[in-house]
Protein backbone atom coordinates (compact mmCIF):
# COMPACT_ATOMS: atom_id res chain seq x y z
CA UNK A 1 0.00 0.00 0.00
CA UNK A 2 0.84 3.46 -0.42
CA UNK A 3 0.33 6.80 0.25
CA UNK A 4 0.25 10.19 2.34
CA UNK A 5 -0.12 12.75 4.97
CA UNK A 6 1.38 14.54 7.83
CA UNK A 7 0.47 14.10 11.92
CA UNK A 8 -3.10 14.01 11.07
CA UNK A 9 -5.16 13.27 14.15
CA UNK A 10 -8.26 14.37 14.61
CA UNK A 11 -8.09 18.04 15.38
CA UNK A 12 -8.47 19.13 19.17
CA UNK A 13 -11.41 21.46 18.59
CA UNK A 14 -14.42 19.85 17.66
CA UNK A 15 -17.13 18.52 17.68
CA UNK A 16 -16.83 15.25 16.15
CA UNK A 17 -19.55 13.04 16.23
CA UNK A 18 -19.09 9.79 17.11
CA UNK A 19 -15.33 9.75 18.01
CA UNK A 20 -13.91 9.78 21.28
CA UNK A 21 -10.52 10.70 21.68
CA UNK A 22 -8.92 8.46 24.43
CA UNK A 23 -7.05 10.41 27.17
CA UNK A 24 -3.92 8.70 26.67
CA UNK A 25 -3.33 10.03 22.87
CA UNK A 26 -4.54 13.99 23.90
CA UNK A 27 -1.26 14.71 24.95
CA UNK A 28 -0.09 14.04 21.93
CA UNK A 29 -2.12 15.38 19.56
CA UNK A 30 -0.55 19.39 19.43
CA UNK A 31 -1.37 20.87 15.73
CA UNK A 32 0.54 21.03 13.14
CA UNK A 33 1.28 22.18 10.14
CA UNK A 34 -0.29 20.90 7.34
CA UNK A 35 1.31 20.04 3.89
CA UNK A 36 -0.54 19.83 0.50
CA UNK A 37 -1.33 16.29 0.67
CA UNK A 38 -3.42 16.71 3.61
CA UNK A 39 -5.99 18.60 1.24
CA UNK A 40 -6.31 15.15 -0.57
CA UNK A 41 -6.89 13.03 2.03
CA UNK A 42 -10.43 11.09 2.26
CA UNK A 43 -13.05 12.90 2.98
CA UNK A 44 -15.03 11.92 6.45
CA UNK A 45 -11.40 11.18 8.54
CA UNK A 46 -13.03 12.26 11.65
CA UNK A 47 -16.62 10.25 11.34
CA UNK A 48 -17.84 7.11 13.03
CA UNK A 49 -18.14 3.95 11.49
CA UNK A 50 -22.06 3.07 10.82
CA UNK A 51 -22.94 -0.12 10.17
CA UNK A 52 -26.12 -1.76 9.75
CA UNK A 53 -27.81 -5.12 10.63
CA UNK A 54 -25.68 -7.57 12.77
CA UNK A 55 -25.35 -7.68 16.51
CA UNK A 56 -22.50 -8.99 17.43
CA UNK A 57 -20.28 -7.89 20.40
CA UNK A 58 -17.40 -5.89 19.01
CA UNK A 59 -14.24 -7.29 18.81
CA UNK A 60 -11.28 -6.00 21.21
CA UNK A 61 -9.04 -2.86 20.60
CA UNK A 62 -7.13 -2.86 17.26
CA UNK A 63 -4.95 -1.10 14.91
CA UNK A 64 -5.47 -0.90 11.40
CA UNK A 65 -2.45 0.09 9.70
CA UNK A 66 -1.18 0.52 6.11
CA UNK A 67 2.62 1.81 5.30
CA UNK A 68 3.42 3.19 1.72
CA UNK A 69 7.16 2.61 0.36
CA UNK A 70 9.52 5.01 -1.13
CA UNK A 71 11.06 2.46 -3.34
CA UNK A 72 11.36 -1.57 -3.35
CA UNK A 73 12.91 -1.73 -0.33
CA UNK A 74 11.22 -2.70 2.65
CA UNK A 75 13.14 0.43 4.92
CA UNK A 76 12.03 2.86 2.84
CA UNK A 77 8.42 3.43 4.46
CA UNK A 78 7.56 7.44 3.49
CA UNK A 79 3.97 7.28 4.88
CA UNK A 80 1.73 5.46 7.67
CA UNK A 81 -1.51 5.52 8.22
CA UNK A 82 -2.78 4.10 12.15
CA UNK A 83 -6.51 3.81 12.83
CA UNK A 84 -7.25 2.60 16.38
CA UNK A 85 -10.47 0.90 17.33
CA UNK A 86 -12.14 0.17 20.25
CA UNK A 87 -15.16 -0.53 21.53
CA UNK A 88 -16.50 -1.58 17.88
CA UNK A 89 -15.82 2.24 16.76
CA UNK A 90 -12.99 4.42 15.27
CA UNK A 91 -11.62 6.13 18.60
CA UNK A 92 -8.22 8.03 17.19
CA UNK A 93 -6.73 8.48 13.80
CA UNK A 94 -3.29 9.74 12.70
CA UNK A 95 -1.32 9.75 9.18
CA UNK A 96 2.37 10.57 8.93
CA UNK A 97 4.75 11.51 6.99
CA UNK A 98 8.07 9.46 7.25
CA UNK A 99 11.38 10.47 6.01
CA UNK A 100 13.04 7.16 4.11
CA UNK A 101 16.82 6.57 4.46
CA UNK A 102 17.75 7.48 1.11
CA UNK A 103 15.85 9.61 -1.35
CA UNK A 104 14.76 6.96 -3.90
CA UNK A 105 11.32 7.46 -4.80
CA UNK A 106 10.02 4.74 -7.55
CA UNK A 107 6.20 4.80 -6.36
CA UNK A 108 5.63 8.30 -6.78
CA UNK A 109 3.51 7.35 -9.72
CA UNK A 110 1.50 5.14 -7.17
CA UNK A 111 1.02 7.24 -4.13
CA UNK A 112 1.89 10.39 -5.24
CA UNK A 113 4.61 11.38 -2.73
CA UNK A 114 7.81 12.45 -3.74
CA UNK A 115 11.61 13.25 -1.67
CA UNK A 116 10.85 17.08 -2.11
CA UNK A 117 7.36 15.79 -0.11
CA UNK A 118 9.59 13.96 2.83
CA UNK A 119 13.13 15.72 3.28
CA UNK A 120 12.02 17.60 6.42
CA UNK A 121 9.61 15.07 7.58
CA UNK A 122 10.78 12.61 10.72
CA UNK A 123 12.34 9.57 9.84
CA UNK A 124 11.21 6.37 10.87
CA UNK A 125 13.11 6.37 14.32
CA UNK A 126 11.52 9.75 15.30
CA UNK A 127 8.05 9.06 14.50
CA UNK A 128 8.51 5.84 16.54
CA UNK A 129 7.22 6.38 19.43
CA UNK A 130 3.95 7.57 18.32
CA UNK A 131 3.22 4.59 16.43
CA UNK A 132 4.21 2.71 19.13
CA UNK A 133 1.96 4.22 21.51
CA UNK A 134 -0.91 3.22 19.04
CA UNK A 135 0.32 -0.57 18.45
CA UNK A 136 0.88 -1.09 22.91
CA UNK A 137 -2.77 -0.50 23.43
CA UNK A 138 -3.89 -2.67 20.06
CA UNK A 139 -4.43 -6.65 21.03
CA UNK A 140 -3.52 -7.22 17.04
CA UNK A 141 -2.95 -5.15 13.83
CA UNK A 142 -5.13 -5.34 10.44
CA UNK A 143 -3.97 -4.53 7.40
CA UNK A 144 -5.00 -5.12 3.79
CA UNK A 145 -2.00 -7.54 2.15
CA UNK A 146 -0.46 -8.00 5.85
CA UNK A 147 2.54 -9.78 4.82
CA UNK A 148 3.76 -6.70 3.02
CA UNK A 149 3.11 -3.70 6.40
CA UNK A 150 4.24 -6.81 8.73
CA UNK A 151 7.37 -7.08 6.59
CA UNK A 152 8.00 -3.29 6.44
CA UNK A 153 7.46 -2.60 10.09
CA UNK A 154 9.92 -5.76 10.89
CA UNK A 155 12.45 -4.36 8.18
CA UNK A 156 12.30 -0.02 9.39
CA UNK A 157 12.51 -1.62 13.39
CA UNK A 158 15.65 -3.45 12.59
CA UNK A 159 17.24 -0.92 10.23
CA UNK A 160 16.84 1.76 13.07
CA UNK A 161 17.33 -1.11 16.01
CA UNK A 162 14.09 -0.83 17.13
CA UNK A 163 11.90 -3.44 19.14
CA UNK A 164 8.34 -3.41 17.64
CA UNK A 165 5.53 -4.61 20.39
CA UNK A 166 4.54 -8.42 19.85
CA UNK A 167 1.39 -8.26 18.21
CA UNK A 168 -0.44 -10.43 15.60
CA UNK A 169 -1.43 -9.30 12.12
CA UNK A 170 -5.09 -9.90 10.61
CA UNK A 171 -4.62 -9.77 6.68
CA UNK A 172 -8.36 -8.47 5.77
CA UNK A 173 -7.53 -9.87 2.17
CA UNK A 174 -7.94 -13.25 3.86
CA UNK A 175 -10.94 -11.87 5.91
CA UNK A 176 -13.05 -10.94 2.86
CA UNK A 177 -11.81 -13.92 0.99
CA UNK A 178 -13.17 -15.90 3.72
CA UNK A 179 -16.02 -13.88 5.10
CA UNK A 180 -17.69 -12.97 1.67
CA UNK A 181 -15.89 -14.87 -0.70
CA UNK A 182 -14.41 -11.24 -2.27
CA UNK A 183 -12.58 -12.25 -5.72
CA UNK A 184 -10.23 -10.38 -6.41
CA UNK A 185 -9.44 -9.15 -3.25
CA UNK A 186 -7.59 -5.56 -4.53
CA UNK A 187 -8.93 -3.16 -1.59
CA UNK A 188 -10.86 -0.99 -4.20
CA UNK A 189 -12.65 -4.47 -5.17
CA UNK A 190 -13.29 -5.24 -1.66
CA UNK A 191 -14.50 -1.40 -0.49
CA UNK A 192 -16.81 -1.47 -3.78
CA UNK A 193 -18.30 -4.45 -2.51
CA UNK A 194 -18.85 -3.89 0.91
CA UNK A 195 -19.62 0.41 -0.06
CA UNK A 196 -16.48 1.51 1.93
CA UNK A 197 -15.05 4.85 0.71
CA UNK A 198 -11.81 4.61 -0.30
CA UNK A 199 -8.81 7.27 -1.60
CA UNK A 200 -6.29 4.30 -2.64
CA UNK A 201 -2.80 4.69 -1.82
CA UNK A 202 -3.02 7.28 0.80
CA UNK A 203 -2.21 5.68 3.76
CA UNK A 204 -4.84 7.17 6.00
CA UNK A 205 -7.90 6.07 3.89
CA UNK A 206 -6.28 2.59 2.67
CA UNK A 207 -5.59 2.00 7.16
CA UNK A 208 -9.29 3.83 7.61
CA UNK A 209 -10.91 0.94 4.97
CA UNK A 210 -9.31 -1.51 6.81
CA UNK A 211 -10.77 -0.54 10.11
CA UNK A 212 -13.98 -0.92 8.33
CA UNK A 213 -13.65 -4.25 6.56
CA UNK A 214 -12.89 -6.12 9.99
CA UNK A 215 -15.40 -3.97 11.83
CA UNK A 216 -18.20 -4.87 9.18
CA UNK A 217 -17.11 -8.75 9.47
CA UNK A 218 -17.03 -8.71 13.21
CA UNK A 219 -20.66 -6.94 13.22
CA UNK A 220 -21.70 -10.30 11.43
CA UNK A 221 -20.15 -12.31 14.04
CA UNK A 222 -16.51 -12.80 13.43
CA UNK A 223 -13.91 -12.96 15.58
CA UNK A 224 -9.60 -13.01 15.02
Amino acid sequence: MHGQGRPGLLPLDGPHPGITIVPWLRASMAPSRLTKHESRMHPGSSRRIEHSGGGGVPVSAFLAIDFETANYSRTSACAVGLVYVEGGRVVAERTLLIRPPCNQFTFTHIHGLSWDDVRDQPSFAESWPQIREYMERAEFLVAHNAAFDRGVLARCCEHYGLIAPARRFVCTVQLARARWNIRPTRLPDVCQRLGISLNHHEAGSDARACAEIALRASQEGWRP
